[in-house]
């Protein structure tokens, strides 16, 4: 069962330090479901991520669909960090996503503050990178 955003939430603030919130950031990408290979290619690869960072997206109907997001990184930490921007948005209607505050969420976890500059823009290039396959899926784009 992958965990929910609202999990994530509660765990980091039972976790005292960053060295344990690192660790299970790890294993919250060790979690993640298995990313299809075929999709391990140019068109999925998520631009501005120093590690090697695929998104694949599926919509369900309708003018307002679902969105599903599965996504894997060659990196420990920044798949983990995937993890919890799949808690965040997949499974939610693409309006919603793109109501979504992120950087306000990523900041209540203090990511903010305890990533390198490096991750954090790639952290954005992927919160990019979904909210353009919400407004794509919405007719925006």
């Amino acid at each position: 069962m992958t965990a929910t955003i609202d999990t994530i939430r509660d765990d980091f603030a039972f976790l005292d330090d960053w060295q344990e919130r690192y660790r299970y950031i790890i294993e919250l990408g060790n979690d993640l479901p298995p990313y299809p290979e075929e999709a391990r290619d140019d068109a999925h690869k998520v631009r501005g991520c120093v590690s090697q960072v695929w998104l694949y997206t599926t919509r369900g109907e309708g003018s307002d669909p679902e969105l599903f997001f599965l996504g894997d990184s060659d990196a420990h930490i920044v798949r983990g960090l995937v993890a919890i921007l799949l808690a965040l948005y997949s499974g939610r209607r693409a309006s919603e996503i793109l109501a979504i505050d992120a950087e306000e969420i990523l900041r209540s976890l203090g990511l903010d503050e305890h990533l390198t500059p490096q991750r954090s823009n790639g952290l954005r290039s992927m919160v990019q990178r979904i909210r353009q396959e919400a407004a794509a899926a919405l007719g925006g784009a």
